[in-house]
């Protein structure tokens, strides 16, 4: 099935469906908010760092019995309420042949970045088969979680753009916001096969198993919104769209994105992620009705005191209190020094104290 193409709808997965974290996503009635944390799979988890020794990053995605040990090793330690599937946003631009790497200390490397209109055609269409570790691992991952949602990811297209056309990460994306502004037919060409790319591989997760979607866009946060809505929207839109048929949520998280989160709400998502950076009362305001809420705690907090964590996360809960859906979660990922007792505390906090 291309990306283009309307998915069959789906009918929900009976033994999540009735989670706390779908039905914040769906915005009903919760017995308690819904915690989970991005980049909860490994980084300060000393059983994480044990199972990856001497295994490089992409080839830990894989291996899908590793993939399964180090997305369930969270659920186990912190009782969080939904599983995000480990990989990283460039695994289906490797998988199409691309020459990249994941470099330590410093992130995905581009042998050859994409500059002219030439190279397009090294970004070739995603299938299945090019990800069948992938089907393998969510397959695996589903029987193991049962009832706890599992939510798989993706890159949106400007992050993925930025990394393919910069070669590697950048603080200015000078390259890529050149391209975007000197050749907009070219950037938008290039952005709209990675939309396609990107919306294949998240049906590969949805049709394997997973219950909800979320699309990184971590530097979106770069962009002024006038840009966003002529350059970027249009490609993350034809992303939501394509796998809105399957029912699943669709959320939408970015860095820095507090000019942009009525904006990517408009993109399709039914929960827009909001970083530290706005209360979520704000963060309403900006995004509309009709959208669930994920965020935020500033991830830095977790190094304070219990007390001082527990009262920020008073914050962010009574921010909250009348969003029609909310999930909980840092304002970014986990920070690798985290300790993990921390995490775990902050998740029984936050269930005791929405209980309702």
């Amino acid at each position: 099935m291309s990306a283009n193409e309307t998915p069959v709808r789906h009918q929900p997965p009976t033994a999540t469906y009735d989670s706390a974290f779908l039905k914040a996503c769906r915005r009903e009635p919760v017995p308690h908010t819904p915690v989970w944390f991005m980049r909860q799979a490994g980084r300060s988890l000393p059983e994480y760092r044990k199972v990856r020794q001497g295994v490089p990053m992409l080839e830990s995605c894989m291996r899908p019995e590793l993939v399964t040990e180090i997305t369930l090793q969270p659920v186990r330690r912190h009782d969080v309420d939904a599983a995000i599937y480990f990989s990283d946003i460039v695994v289906p631009l490797k998988a199409i042949g691309l020459d990249l790497d994941i470099k330590p200390g410093v992130g995905p490397v581009v042998e050859q970045p994409i500059r002219t209109r030439a190279d397009l055609a090294r970004l070739r269409d995603l299938t299945p088969e090019d990800v069948s570790y992938v089907t393998e691992a969510v397959g695996l991952l589903t029987r193991e979680l049962g009832a706890t949602p599992l939510i798989g990811f993706a890159g949106a297209p400007f992050t993925l753009a930025s990394y393919l056309v910069e070669g590697g990460p950048s603080r200015t994306y000078e390259n890529a916001k050149a391209m975007m502004y000197g050749d907009p037919e070219l950037w938008a060409d290039l952005l709209d096969r990675l939309a396609d790319i990107t919306a294949a591989f998240l049906k590969v997760q949805i049709e394997a198993g997973a219950s909800a979607v979320q699309l990184f866009d971590s530097w979106a946060g770069a962009l002024a919104p006038a840009d966003y809505r002529r350059s970027v929207l249009p490609a993350s839109a034809k992303v939501f769209e394509a796998v809105a048929g399957y029912g699943v949520p669709r959320i939408h998280f970015g860095v820095g994105t507090g000019e942009l989160l009525g904006l990517m709400g408009e993109a399709g998502a039914d929960v827009v992620g909001v970083d530290w950076r706005v209360r979520l009362d704000e963060a309403a305001r900006r995004v509309g009705p009709g959208k669930a809420l994920q965020g935020n705690l500033d991830p830095t907090v977790l190094f304070a005191p219990r007390e001082a964590v527990e009262a920020k996360t008073r914050e962010v809960l009574d921010a909250a209190a009348g969003l029609e859906g909310h999930v909980f979660n840092l304002g970014h990922g986990v920070m690798p020094s985290t300790d993990p007792d921390a995490l775990t505390r902050l998740v029984e906090y936050v269930h005791t104290r929405t209980a309702r």
